[in-house]
């Protein structure tokens, strides 16, 4: 595709009124993490009750967005990780806090760690 085609397209598609690619219908990077075949949750960290740095086997961070506060997360010691029904762990997954309940992820995107400390 030439300079004058992108450009004469875009010029149609403006003269038209539709709109081009934005920011809002980009890909995200959303991320998985599997639970099998060695994969898995090698440590996590609460930020405080929004989310939770999570770094898989292979020493990768990620960083899951909470839909809403997760009450008592901040204090755990231990969590579990709602893997179903595909053993794996992405934006449809929950965490588990023990005596409060099952929080829902919002997004799990790749991360530098708690921080920007990718080696934690």
């Amino acid at each position: 595709m030439t300079l004058k085609t992108v450009l004469c397209a875009a010029l149609g598609a403006a003269i038209l009124g539709v709109a081009g690619p934005s920011l809002a219908t980009t890909p995200s990077s959303e991320a998985s993490i599997p639970f099998v075949n060695f994969g898995g949750i090698r440590d996590w960290q609460a930020d405080k009750d929004q989310g939770l740095w999570i770094q898989d086997a292979h020493r990768n961070w990620y960083y899951a967005k909470l839909m809403g506060p997760c009450f008592g997360l901040n204090f755990a010691t231990a969590i579990g990780f709602d893997t179903r029904p595909l053993d794996t762990f992405d934006k449809f997954s929950a965490i588990i806090v023990p005596r409060e309940g099952k929080c829902m992820v919002q997004s799990l995107t790749p991360s530098g760690g708690p921080h920007g400390n990718a080696q934690g």
